[in-house]
């Protein structure tokens, strides 16, 4: 009975484009593995979003804009 998922099947290793392996899949072996993961920790990919600066903008809106006058 054939696997599922046959190794000739599984697409190329992202980090070095050989065929990839179902034992360490999506790579083609633990050091491609471990390489993907060192990229991650150091900040090699990033999701795409707010830039820092954007985030820390200060609200510049009145604070007391839409409430009612205590006259």
């Amino acid at each position: 009975m054939m696997s599922s998922t046959p190794e000739t099947a599984l697409k190329p290793c992202p980090v070095c484009g050989k065929p990839g392996q179902a034992r360490h899949a999506p790579f083609c072996s633990k050091r491609c593995a471990d390489i993907d993961l060192g990229r991650w920790l150091k900040g090699g990919y990033a999701i795409a979003g707010e830039t820092d600066t954007e985030a820390r903008k200060p609200d510049t809106s009145d604070p007391d804009e839409g409430q009612a006058s205590e006259d």
